[in-house]
């Protein structure tokens, strides 16, 4: 097993100093966002630039995030979506990042029809050598459940698709215990953990209402015990998007969320590999 810090844990820094700090708190590596690398690029710097700041950190990239519009876009507005994804997995395989992150429709309701975007994602993936991950987000509209997840694989009958588990989601959403259970672990590509707001209902929380590993209601260790009976050996990284954490010192957020992903992996007996 190997931790990884998703680089929205600590967004206001700078990109360069996000690599930095996740290799001095101790992570094995860092999952960036396509953004961040285009914001880096537009102010004058180059990918060379995050290359040489990965190595020098010694860390991995699990994973790249994000690819959109795929979902609710037709016509020449998708063929526009596709090119940006084609983008968007090259600039992950110079990163050396195996997986791009592809996130549904936020205001489209429902399923149907996302199987086909998705095996379009699945076909750029096959040519870059970058895997496309189906992700599920709980307050959208569209797909925002496991059950969801898997039916669109389903329909995919791709052997390569795949979903992404994240603690929050399935808290804030229809996903039981169950659901995690019964999912193959080829279909697991990897697993962001992460807390739910004590004081807000399921169903009603938000990506900002995330908080530290420790500080919430999910019943973490039960998740983590589920994928590990099942074999899931890959990455667990830590993503925020909680505004107190970003005003603290990005180098103790680092610290405090490795810190205490590592404490819950001992609780389930994972070995940890570090940095």
């Amino acid at each position: 097993m190997k931790l990884a810090l998703n680089s929205s844990t600590i967004k206001t820094t700078p990109l360069l100093d996000k690599i930095r700090v996740t290799g001095e708190a101790g992570y094995s590596g860092i999952e960036l966002w396509a953004v961040d690398l285009y914001e880096h690029v537009g102010r004058g710097g180059e990918i060379s630039d995050v290359e040489k700041a990965l190595t020098d950190h010694g860390l991995e990239v699990p994973a790249c995030i994000a690819v959109r519009n795929w979902g609710e876009t037709e016509g020449r507005e998708y063929e526009l979506a596709l090119d940006e994804a084609k983008r968007r997995f090259e600039l992950a395989a110079r990163i050396k990042a195996p997986l791009m992150i592809c996130t549904p429709p936020v205001e489209r309701p429902g399923i149907e029809g996302l199987h086909r975007g998705y095996s379009d994602l699945l076909a750029i993936g096959r040519d870059t050598g970058v895997q496309a991950v189906l992700e599920y987000i709980s307050p959208f509209k569209s797909l925002n459940n496991l059950p969801d997840a898997v039916a669109v694989l389903d329909e995919c009958g791709a052997a390569d698709g795949c979903t992404i588990l994240d603690a929050f989601h399935n808290w804030n959403n229809k996903t039981t215990l169950d659901d995690i259970k019964a999912l193959p672990l080829e279909r697991i590509s990897h697993y962001h953990i992460n807390d739910a707001a004590p004081g807000i209902p399921s169903g009603e929380q938000l990506d900002s209402d995330r908080v530290m590993v420790g500080d919430g209601v999910i019943d973490l260790k039960s998740e983590l015990t589920a994928i590990k009976e099942k074999g899931y050996d890959k990455w667990i990284s830590l993503e925020l998007f909680n505004k107190d954490w970003w005003d603290r010192d990005p180098l103790e957020t680092a610290k405090t969320g490795l810190e205490r992903t590592r404490a819950i992996c001992d609780e389930v007996g994972w070995k940890i590999e570090t940095n």
